[in-house]
């Protein structure tokens, strides 16, 4: 289980008040606090001066340590090889990177398929690829009247021989839902398709296993799990080998150097190698990963608590409207919520005048909006960290009460 006083004593902001009152930091699905470790490995690489990378001196070896060490910390997050991770600005950049590589293999005739439940981050990428390319756009839907379930008849229905790409989440960024990830990606490689999951909202909550699930590629972000502005890809290594990338010369010709384009942030890279450092510290075990393995389950555990609080809650204020599961299970603790009479901006806004951090309107996930019907605005998103408190679930709770 999680030690919720010793866990937030690792986040400096959390200490941070706004008139008297301690900040409830319920925004975490768009980026969550730095733990101290990773800021002081940050600072401690520009304190003791780094390099670039190639360089037969001591700052450029000790810079290649610090990438290498990144690779290698990922790659137990992930349950993937040191060599099939590549670091970028952001899951984004990576994703239109990969994306222009990938499309170099499709020809007319050719379809991919994308999910509505998706961050636009991993639809429009896909989408102005398959124009370039003159290739099909399917979709899998899911039932807003069924907890926002992915509906995998439509996944069924879509995909084909000629299908090469399926792309989804692991879990919504605006209403939780998690997405069968083995199922979806057995199904795209039953047709010859490749996957690419995106694992950003994901990732600060559960478990990430790309050899169980067998993905062929995976996206997430640090600072989306205690770290820094780093994106983070997976590519099964015979991929990053095999496609082409888009790239300066002259450049390095072998995997996953290929994949990175200019000068990396090196510091960033000491924070990510902290921030799993960090999950793995609240896990037991003899390696890495069996920490982090660890340390996901007392997550897990943990989060559950505060998902029945916060949803035997909701269920009692009149006037206001839950998008997505009702129950702790198929979730992550990420809420989507309407109030009636009042604006999302209005309801955030609000919020915000008393301390507790939440958004409000798309959050880029476009097509779940559409679905819904709650574009433009959009909705309330509130969102729970294991470094988040019963108390805060409750004040946040007694909030929204209060506009109704």
């Amino acid at each position: 289980m999680i030690d919720i006083t010793s866990a937030r004593t690792t986040f400096p902001a959390l200490s941070r008040r706004l008139d008297g009152r301690t900040v409830a930091y319920l925004d975490g699905p768009g980026g969550t606090q730095v733990a101290a470790p990773v800021i002081e490995a940050m600072s401690r690489f520009m304190e003791v001066g780094g390099s670039n990378l190639g360089g037969p001196f001591a700052t450029s070896v000790e810079t290649g340590e610090v990438v290498n060490g990144a690779r290698a910390a990922v790659a137990d997050l992930f349950n993937a090889d040191p060599g099939e991770i590549v670091f970028g600005q952001n899951m984004t950049s990576l994703t239109y990177a990969m994306s222009r590589s990938i499309a170099r293999t499709w020809r007319r005739g050719d379809n991919i398929v994308l999910s509505r439940l998706d961050h636009d981050a991993n639809v429009s990428p896909w989408l102005q690829a398959a124009k370039d390319a003159g290739v099909t756009v399917r979709y899998v839907d899911f039932d807003p009247d069924d907890g926002c379930s992915l509906e995998l008849e439509t996944l069924d229905r879509a995909i084909d021989r000629y299908t090469r790409l399926v792309a989804f989440t692991h879990a919504s960024n605006a209403v939780g839902t998690l997405t069968p990830v083995s199922e979806i990606v057995d199904r795209a490689h039953d047709v010859g398709a490749l996957t690419y999951v995106d694992a950003v909202h994901y990732t600060p909550h559960g478990l990430v296993d790309v050899r169980s699930t067998g993905t062929d590629f995976l996206v997430a972000s640090a600072y989306k799990w205690f770290g820094p502005h780093t994106g983070c890809l997976f590519g099964k290594a015979d991929l990053l080998e095999s496609l082409e990338p888009y790239k300066l010369r002259p450049t390095h010709d072998t995997a996953p150097d290929r994949w990175e384009t200019g000068t990396q942030s090196f510091e960033s890279l000491a924070g990510v190698t902290a921030a799993v450092e960090y999950i793995a510290s609240l896990g037991t075990g003899e390696t890495r990963r069996d920490r982090i393995v660890s340390a996901y389950a007392a997550i897990s555990a943990y989060e559950t608590t505060l998902t029945e609080r916060f949803l035997a809650g909701i269920g009692h204020i009149d006037g206001v409207d839950l998008y997505g599961r009702g129950t702790p299970e198929g979730r992550t603790p990420t809420f989507a919520v309407d109030v009636a009479g009042t604006s999302p901006a209005e309801v955030a806004s609000s919020l915000g005048a008393l301390g507790i951090f939440v958004w409000d309107g798309d959050y880029y996930a476009y097509e779940v909006m559409r679905r819904l019907r709650k574009d433009p605005d959009g909705l309330v998103r509130i969102g729970f960290i294991h470094y988040n408190t019963v108390e805060e679930v409750d004040r946040v709770l007694d909030a929204l009460a209060a506009l109704t």
